[in-house]
C-alpha cells in the first residue's frame, strides 16, 4: 500500500474498533473518546510529516527489505547515518507536537529484534529471523504502528518470574496448540497502545535457565480476541473534555498510557521470535533498552525546545526578559536541553553493525544519554516553574474568562507586557503548565524517568559497558605496576 496520510492513518484506527476502560466507563468506542483524540493526531502527525515536501527527506527512507519507500519510524537501521537522522527525526517531532507521539517504541523494538532473532538462530539452529523479516516487511509496506510491550507488572520485586505467586505477573507462555502459543500476562505503561495496529511482546528482563515460558517474543494484533485495555489517568486530563479548550494547554496534541491485559491470547507459530531461549532474552532487552535510550536525546530535546520556547515568551509577556538571571536561567535551560541532544547524537553517530545487518547505537553512550535525561527535564521544568511565575497554580479557569463579569475582571488584572492579549498570557501560561504539571508531564518529566527503564538500569548497562577492567590495566602499563 505504501506511505499512508494522516487521515488514512486515523480511518484504519478507527476500523479497528478498539475498545477501553477508560475513567470507570464500560468498554466503548475509542476514535471520537475526548481523551484519546489529541494522542491520535500526534501519530497522525507522523505520516503527515512524511508527506510534507519540507520533511519527507527525514520521515523518508528506501527499506532494506523491499526497496520500497517507508516512513522512517518502520526501517530498520542501514547506518550510523539512519540512528543520527532518528533522533533528528524524533527532536522534529517532539518540537511540532509539544508531547509524545507514541511510534518509537515499536521502532526500536523491531531493529533490537531483528538482530536478536538472527543471532539466535545462528546458534540454535531456529527460524525466528526469517519469520520476522516477512513479519515486519508486512508492517512496512501497510505503514502500520506497532507498540513494543516489554514492562510486565513484576509482582514482588524480591523475587524472579518461577518463584511469583502469580505466574501472570510476568507474561508467560501459558499452554501450547496446534499451531502456536498461549500467551498470559499483562504489559504496564503502554505508550500509544490505543493507537497502534500491532504489539511486539517482549521479555522484561534476563530470564535463566528454568523460567524459558517467560521467555517470550511475538508479535499480536492490537484487535487480538482476549486483550483487554484500561486507560491509564493523566494530571488534568478531564480538562480535554470540557468546553473551553484554553485549559488544556497543548491545543492540539496529548500522549496515551495504557494497562493491557493478555487473558489467553493465542499467537500463530509465524508470529512468534523467541520461544524459551533464556540465553537471548537479556540479549533482547540491552538492546532494545539501548534504542530507546537513544530515542530521549531526540524526543525529549524537542519538547524541550517547546518549554524552552514558552517559557522565554512568558517572560516577554511578564515584561521581565531583559533581566540578567531570566536570561541566565533561559542559557542554562538551552544548554541542559542540548546536553540531552548531543547525546543522543554521539551515541547514534557512534554506532556498529550487527552481524545481522542493522546498526546497533553504542550502548555505553545510549545509557549515559538517558540518565541525563533522568535529570535535566527536571531541571528545566524547575527553571520554567520559576521564570513562570505563580500563576502556573493559581490562575482561573477558561470558564470564567468567558464569564461577562469575571471575564473583565481576569483581562484586567492579568495584563502584564501591553503588547501582548492577557488571553494569550494565559495560553502560554497553561501551556507551561501542561509540561510541568499537567497531561503533559506525563509523556515528557515522568516519561523522562522511568521510560526505558529508571536510573538504576542505565547505571548498571553504564558499569557494564565502560570496560573498567580495560582502563585499570592501561593505568598499570603506564606505570610499570605489574
Amino acid at each position: 500500500m505504501g506511505l499512508k496520510k494522516g487521515d488514512e492513518y486515523l480511518k484504519s484506527i478507527k476500523s479497528l474498533r478498539l475498545k477501553a476502560h477508560v475513567l470507570g466507563e464500560k468498554p466503548g468506542d475509542l476514535p471520537e473518546h475526548g481523551l484519546v483524540e489529541p494522542s491520535q493526531k500526534a501519530v497522525a502527525f507522523t505520516y503527515d510529516a512524511a508527506q510534507d515536501k519540507e520533511t519527507r527527506d527525514l520521515f523518508c527512507v528506501e527499506s532494506s527489505l523491499g526497496k520500497d519507500v517507508v516512513n522512517r519510524f518502520t526501517h530498520l537501521h542501514q547506518s550510523a547515518d539512519d540512528l543520527v537522522n532518528k533522533v533528528k527525526m524524533q527532536r522534529y517531532c517532539g518540537v511540532q507536537t509539544g508531547c509524545c507521539f507514541q511510534r518509537c517504541v515499536g521502532l526500536d523494538a523491531a531493529n533490537a529484534i531483528f538482530s536478536t532473532t538472527y543471532e539466535c538462530d545462528q546458534k540454535h539452529g531456529t527460524n525466528y529471523h526469517e519469520r520476522f523479516k516477512d513479519y515486519w516487511g508486512w508492517i512496512q509496506q501497510e505503514d502500520l504502528v506497532v507498540d513494543g510491550a516489554m514492562t510486565d507488572p513484576k509482582g514482588d520485586r524480591s523475587k524472579r518470574p518461577v518463584e511469583q505467586p502469580d505466574p501472570d505477573l510476568f507474561l508467560r507462555i501459558k499452554e501450547r496448540r496446534p499451531g502456536g502459543i498461549i500467551i498470559s500476562g499483562a504489559k504496564l505503561h503502554q505508550t500509544g497502545m490505543l493507537n497502534s495496529h500491532e504489539i511486539l511482546v517482549m521479555p522484561t528482563l534476563t530470564m535463566r535457565p528454568g523460567e524459558e515460558p517467560w521467555a517470550v517474543c511475538c508479535a499480536v494484533p492490537t484487535s487480538a480476541e482476549g486483550i483487554h485495555y484500561i486507560y491509564g489517568r493523566q494530571a488534568s486530563d478531564t480538562r480535554k473534555l470540557e468546553t473551553y479548550k484554553l485549559d488544556v494547554g497543548n491545543p492540539v496534541y496529548g500522549g496515551q498510557e495504557v494497562m493491557t491485559v493478555f487473558e489467553d491470547v493465542f499467537v500463530p507459530a509465524e508470529r512468534v521470535f523467541l520461544d524459551g531461549e533464556v540465553d537471548f532474552s537479556g540479549v533482547l532487552v540491552e538492546r532494545f533498552a539501548s534504542y530507546h535510550r537513544q530515542s530521549y536525546g531526540g524526543c525529549k530535546a524537542g519538547v524541550g525546545d517547546v518549554l524552552i520556547g514558552a517559557t522565554a515568551l512568558i517572560a516577554q509577556m511578564n515584561g521581565v526578559d531583559k533581566a540578567s538571571h531570566i536570561t541566565d536561567k533561559l542559557v542554562e535551560m538551552i544548554h541542559l536541553n542540548e546536553t540531552i541532544y548531543s547525546c543522543g547524537i554521539a551515541c547514534s553517530a557512534t554506532g556498529e553493525q550487527t552481524a545481522a545487518g542493522n546498526f546497533q547505537v553504542n550502548m555505553l553512550l545510549a545509557n549515559v544519554c538517558k540518565l541525563n535525561v533522568t535529570r535535566f527535564p527536571y531541571e528545566l521544568a524547575r527553571l520554567a516553574t520559576d521564570v513562570a511565575g505563580g500563576l502556573l497554580g493559581t490562575m482561573p479557569s477558561a470558564a470564567d474568562l468567558e464569564d461577562p463579569l469575571a471575564g473583565k475582571y481576569i483581562r484586567k488584572y492579568l495584563a502584564a507586557n501591553p503588547e501582548y492579549a492577557t488571553v494569550d498570557r494565559m495560553k502560554v501560561l497553561r501551556l507551561i503548565e501542561n509540561l510541568v504539571a499537567g497531561a503533559g508531564a506525563v509523556g515528557y518529566l515522568i516519561e523522562s524517568m522511568h521510560g526505558a527503564g529508571p536510573p538504576t538500569a542505565q547505571r548498571i548497562m553504564i558499569r557494564r559497558q565502560a570496560k573498567i577492567d580495560e582502563k585499570i590495566d592501561r593505568v598499570k602499563a603506564f606505570l610499570g605496576i605489574k
